[in-house]
């Protein structure tokens, strides 16, 4: 089905008549992409696909789910995909708000206190797949869609808190989790990246002291809060420099960094070679 709907159009991303799902199709394998992702649930259909944060990797392929629960800095790439068998998978956007609904009938606490990793890649499920198809499929009756599509999308919501990971879906929502804490930090650190960092301030926001406050969100993120802060910095410039055209010592300055030569250094440790030759690199792909 994902085939059938993305068939002719190209490679990347394809929105749908149904809002938070989007489906993919890569026909080769594609050099990696780094983003700030939101939370997310993203299922493969056919393929294999690697993420990336910070030194960690992973790969996932068929019938294997990646869920982002914060917005987190990831970086991906198709591994396994040919013309005639395209890299195929379905995304699709979590609302925290509808999840706390469903935390609330279902149940409120589970007495777990301890952070746990913002991101996880696990087999999906028969009934989780199960909700995918039956989802895609309202895509034929379109008449169906605004009735059935939020029931559907509800489903899938339980069985994510249902199943092995459900704790780490849980804890989006959670209103006082740990999880939930950071993110509302990675929040403000989103809106102010350029601004010095000063872990003290976000501390006090998590309401942790400054030694918790780092345990906890490198537990959610994988990374500390200057790691994460530099990441947004170096993302941000990257983006600049390939839409705006501006040069590296411009995005430099633009995202806070006082030193070019801090810049490139830190820029060609992220992406695998120093800013001119990265942009060059990404215009010819």
């Amino acid at each position: 089905m994902v085939d059938r709907h993305t068939d002719g159009k190209g490679n990347g991303a394809h929105a749908t008549a149904i809002d938070p799902l989007v489906f993919m199709r890569e026909c080769e394998p594609s050099t990696a992409i780094r983003d700030v992702s939101e939370p997310l649930l993203a299922i493969v259909v056919q393929g294999k696909k690697e993420v990336f944060l910070n030194e960690e990797i992973y790969q996932y392929s068929v019938a294997q789910h990646l869920v982002v629960s914060v917005d987190l800095p990831l970086g991906a790439c198709v591994v396994e995909a040919t013309p005639d068998q395209p890299y195929l998978s379905l995304k699709l956007k979590l609302d925290p708000a509808q999840l706390c609904e469903i935390i609330a009938q279902t149940n409120p606490d589970t007495g777990k206190k301890e952070s746990v990793k913002g991101w996880f890649i696990s087999d999906a499920a028969p009934p989780l797949i199960d909700c995918a198809i039956r989802l895609t499929r309202l895509l034929d009756t379109p008449q169906d869609i605004p009735f059935l599509a939020p029931m559907i999308i509800r489903e899938i919501y339980y069985r994510l808190l249902m199943g092995e990971q459900g704790e780490a879906v849980r804890q989006i929502a959670t209103s006082g989790s740990n999880m939930q804490r950071i993110a509302e930090v990675i929040k403000r650190l989103k809106a102010d990246f350029t601004k010095p960092l000063r872990v003290e301030e976000l501390a006090e926001q998590a309401n942790m002291s400054a030694s918790s406050f780092h345990r906890h969100f490198k537990a959610v993120t994988s990374m500390s809060p200057l790691q994460y802060q530099k990441q947004l910095k170096l993302l941000s410039a990257r983006q600049m420099m390939l839409a705006e055209n501006a040069d590296a010592t411009q995005a430099a300055y633009q995202v806070g960094y006082e030193s070019t030569s801090q810049f490139s250094r830190e820029y060609a440790r992220m992406f695998g070679a120093p800013p001119i030759r990265d942009i060059e690199r990404l215009r010819v792909a």
